[in-house]
């Protein structure tokens, strides 16, 4: 067996090149989504977010689960250097299959579909970078720098070209290829590193029926979820075909995916590798602890968002993105609880499911979720339109968290979750107060939104401060994580 001379990065520097990623991600659509709202409008607005909703299909299907599944199998064979080399290969093989049976699939799609044809063909290079994806090896052996660099560079390229070139609304095109190409170019560049961690291997030895199955297993779960991510925009445009209701549905959601990302996508993109290497190391105490101290900061975060966004929605939609956007504050209120719900069943997904392997058993529950959101987007879509398709996110994720937290086998209970979370409804619902009470006294949309954000994280933290939270007392969870993820070894 060869060994690598693979060195290990810390946990320490791996979060905070994976929360720099996450903030520039969230950074650019405050930059830009208020100026695509105001010049490509509404409906415009609504026809790329169908549109494209009709695309993530495809490359969901070209991705086949490889990003969780090759994640958690490098990460098992890190150290050994023939292993990974074999393993990268054979799972980046099986994925220019599939995503080469997508595009020719989606090539056919396109050619019937002549009304949209343009959208869709430049929609074609999210598929190309499904093929070129290998961020999932770099995250199992923890090297995040090579996919923070080249995503982070052509991510700032495409906010500069966007507003060189987006200028009128009938600039669409021009908009969704800049977008698109971002995704493409960014994971083509982290092929450049690729040699310095694996090596040629005889490409006869490859075997693709084992990870086919695997990733057959990661992939359920993944088109599941799609149903009430990506099907819901579907739904509206099919049912109402009004794109006016997916440019509102797109908006909201745009501002939920930010808070989602200070929430726990940063900190469980850095744990579900590290946890992977600790369940082979059966070290299962470590692991319960990282889960708990991990949803400390879910709860503090997911719920401080949830009644922000709540509090100002309405004086954030206006200012944000512009006049004719009011429903997107309404669906903003409602989908507002989703931060903490999701929070809590992302954080046992990435840290327990996954990692133990028992992603299969996590797919039957996201299942029932999604048939769940299907039906009731069904007979709610029609009557309440975007709004149907709001609550019943909400309602469908309720039920996946409910199965996710009953039979994660202990590692976190819904006491866990009630201690560490009751003092933080306390403190949000202060803070809540706090954001209507300015509202009511200042009216003028800007310093009114400055002073609800400044207030109300004040209240917010000063109450969790005055009742002894546990967040506080912990002091930065990550920092903490890091601490206790020292120990360690490889």
């Amino acid at each position: 067996m060869k060994k690598s001379s693979l060195k290990r990065t810390s946990l320490k520097k791996n979060l905070a090149l994976s929360m720099f990623y996450q903030i520039l991600k969230i950074i650019t659509p405050f930059i830009t989504a208020p100026y695509v709202s105001r010049v490509l409008g509404v409906a415009n607005l609504g026809i790329y977010s169908a549109t494209n909703s009709i695309a993530m299909y495809f490359t969901l299907f070209g991705g086949l689960g490889t990003v969780t599944y090759g994640t958690r199998e490098i990460a098992r064979v890190r150290h050994d250097e023939n292993q990974r080399s074999q393993l990268f290969w054979e799972i980046e093989i099986l994925s220019v299959i599939t995503t080469t049976i997508s595009i020719v699939v989606w090539a056919i799609f396109t050619m019937f579909n002549t009304q949209y044809r343009g959208y869709y063909l430049v929609l074609t290079f999210n598929l190309l970078a499904v093929m070129f994806d290998i961020s999932w090896f770099y995250a199992g052996i923890e090297k995040f720098q090579y996919t923070v660099g080249w995503n982070s560079f052509f991510k700032i390229a495409s906010v500069i070209a966007l507003f060189i070139f987006v200028k009128k609304p009938s600039d669409l095109l021009v908009y969704m290829f800049i977008m698109a190409f971002q995704n493409f170019a960014g994971n083509v560049g982290m092929w450049t590193g690729l040699h310095k961690f694996v090596h040629k291997i005889d490409f006869k030895t490859v075997t693709l029926k084992k990870h086919f199955h695997e990733t057959l297993v990661y992939f359920i779960p993944t088109i599941a979820t799609s149903v009430y991510n990506v099907m819901d925009k579907t739904m509206i445009w099919v049912i109402t075909r009004n794109a006016k209701e997916n440019g509102f549905y797109e908006n909201a959601n745009k501002v939920l995916d930010m808070t989602k990302t200070l929430t726990f996508v940063a900190l469980n993109s850095v744990m579900t590798s590290r946890i992977s290497f600790l369940y082979a190391q059966e070290r299962f105490d470590e692991i319960k602890e990282g889960i708990r101290n991990s949803i400390d900061y879910v709860l503090f975060m997911g719920i401080g968002f949830l009644f922000g966004l709540a509090g100002v929605a309405h004086v954030f939609v206006p200012v944000f993105f512009g006049k004719h956007w009011d429903k997107t504050a309404e669906l903003l209120i409602i989908m507002a609880p989703v931060v903490v719900i999701i929070g809590i069943s992302n954080c046992l997904g990435a840290q327990y499911y996954t990692p133990s392997g028992r992603r299969k058993e996590s797919a039957k529950y996201i299942i029932i979720g999604a048939i769940t959101n299907f039906i009731l987007n069904s007979f709610m879509i029609p009557f309440l339109q975007s709004y149907g398709a709001a609550i019943a996110t909400v309602i469908a994720e309720v039920v996946i968290t409910f199965f996710y937290v009953k039979n994660d086998a202990g590692y976190l209970t819904w006491k866990d979750i009630f201690t560490r979370g009751w003092k933080k409804l306390i403190a949000g619902s202060c803070m809540f107060g706090a954001i209507m009470l300015v509202r009511l006294l200042i009216h003028q949309q800007v310093i009114s939104l400055l002073l609800m954000i400044i207030v109300g994280v004040m209240v917010y933290v000063g109450i969790l401060f005055m009742l002894k939270d546990s967040f506080m007392d912990t002091g930065k969870i990550l920092l903490k994580v890091a601490k206790n993820k020292k120990k360690a070894k490889g």
